[in-house]
């Protein structure tokens, strides 16, 4: 059960929404009465001062005056639900929808509670409104969270389940647009995607690092003492809990390994203190209340703000993506070193045929084609900007295609990690390798066992695929 009241939702409560249609969810009953509270002040404060979107337009139509009413608020919903492309995946609708209650409950948006009570409806039936997946800059969810409110109403389709149609009540509109709910839920599935992924790094560079002979001196506990970063000394602290280095290890067959064995804690390292900032960007934006106006209770008042900007999610992304992709080249470097005999002792590109056998050769176009979609899906999504509305919304953290670029991020770096594993594992087998003693062994096993033993050369698109499918396993080794 996933306790949503406003305060405590966790990255990975998301990741379970994605993942689950209907969705056993504990809606805090003091969050709704403070929910409530905030409705009805918000209706009182429109009869008696100027509320952004309750009595005015919206953007450059901010001083228009309109009646506060229904109406204006269905004539909001109606010409915002714009959205366009390719419908937005299920889980990353379910995410949103989940996130967007979370955000609800924290008691600042005076939307109705008949509105909430629907939306919560639809997260515990699994329903899914159809949302398209483009329109959105980073400044608010405007068009996938008007298609989701409008079919709240009854007014658009869903395209699974459906909940009974609630009227729209005074003021609705804006304060359910507002926030980047959408954005967030593909940004903290991302998020938590990279994090598995680089915890399942260690383990695949663990197993080159048996295959290669490695240097033992590169992750000792002196050498990161003495440049005590965060995440460097983390990820050279796993290598040696994978790698049995309890006492003084035996010497590598090298002074010194290639940077892909030797380098890897400090560029690792970056890595996972960048996701480790995004997740807790994460969990203070899916558990913010970011409605424009905000409405306090506390104070009785309505206050203008910026809340719907996300900077910190589009830099928190954009640092994360770069680092990653570091990592990934060492990697392919590291994939480089595995068929290269001077290293392994063994045949060109691991081979095991005839003179001339290809062995995993492939491998390394495969791992260099997808380090280069890496390597564009890396671009920073933050050296632009957008200036809408008539110039008066004069800039945007285009978040959305940060988290975008992540989830293609993901994507490539795991293609990465199978092919260096396929290979690893290839050289292991070949090698004979004694990993009785090793932590590492468990990740060795668990990958044999799903990785054909054959070495004749042949097509390898399932080895990488299967390779894939186990690095879940490998993060948790």
């Amino acid at each position: 059960m996933i306790r949503v009241d406003g305060r405590t939702l966790r990255c990975a409560d998301v990741v379970t929404a994605a993942r689950t249609g209907p969705l056993d969810i504990d809606v805090s009953i003091a969050a709704l009465r403070a929910a409530e509270h905030a409705w009805k002040l918000a209706d009182e404060l429109s009869t008696r001062r100027v509320v952004y979107g309750r009595t005015t337009g919206v953007g450059a139509n901010k001083d228009d005056t309109v009646a506060h009413s229904t109406e204006h608020g269905l004539r909001l919903l109606r010409s915002h639900a714009g959205g366009s492309g390719d419908p937005m995946p299920d889980g990353q609708v379910r995410a949103m929808m989940l996130i967007r209650l979370n955000q609800l409950l924290t008691g600042r948006s005076g939307i109705s509670p008949e509105l909430i009570g629907a939306l919560a409806d639809a997260v515990r039936t699994g329903a899914l409104p159809l949302v398209h997946r483009l329109g959105s800059i980073g400044t608010g969810d405007l068009a996938p969270l008007a298609e989701t409110a409008l079919a709240l109403t009854g007014e658009r389709p869903w395209v699974t389940g459906h909940v009974p149609p609630v009227p729209v009540q005074a003021g609705d509109a804006l304060a359910f647009m507002s926030s980047n709910a959408a954005t967030l839920a593909e940004a903290t599935l991302a998020a938590m995607r990279l994090n598995t992924l680089t915890r399942a790094s260690h383990a695949v560079a663990a197993l080159t690092y048996v295959a290669l002979d490695g240097n033992p001196e590169a992750y000792a506990t002196p050498v990161h003492e003495a440049r005590p970063h965060a995440g460097q000394v983390a990820c050279a602290a796993e290598m040696r809990r994978l790698l049995g280095m309890h006492h003084t290890p035996k010497p590598g067959r090298r002074v010194q390994d290639p940077f892909g064995l030797r380098a890897f804690p400090q560029v690792q390292g970056p890595a996972l203190d960048a996701i480790h900032y995004l997740r807790d960007v994460l969990a203070v934006e899916i558990n913010a209340s970011t409605e424009n106006p905000m409405i306090s209770t506390v104070h009785g008042d309505a206050y203008h703000h910026a809340h719907f900007h996300t900077a910190y999610v589009s830099t928190a992304l954009d640092q994360a993506r770069a680092t990653v992709h570091q990592v990934a080249e060492l990697s392919v470097a590291r994939l480089g070193d595995l068929v290269e005999p001077e290293f392994t002792g063994l045949r060109p590109f691991l081979a095991a045929g005839p003179p001339g056998s290809s062995g995993v050769m492939i491998l390394e176009y495969v791992a260099h084609d997808a380090l280069t979609e890496l390597r564009q899906a890396a671009l920073p999504a933050t050296l632009g900007t957008a200036v809408v509305s008539r110039g008066i919304e004069d800039h945007a953290s285009f978040s959305t295609q940060a988290a975008r670029a992540a989830t293609a991020a993901c994507s490539a770096y795991q293609q990465v990690l199978a092919c260096e594993l396929v290979a690893a594992v290839r050289a292991l087998r070949m090698r004979e390798a004694d990993l009785v003693d090793l932590p590492v062994r468990d990740a060795f096993e668990a990958a044999s066992a799903v990785l054909d033993g054959s070495v004749d050369d042949r097509p390898l698109t399932g080895d990488i695929a299967a390779a894939v499918g186990i690095l879940d396993r490998l993060a948790r080794i």
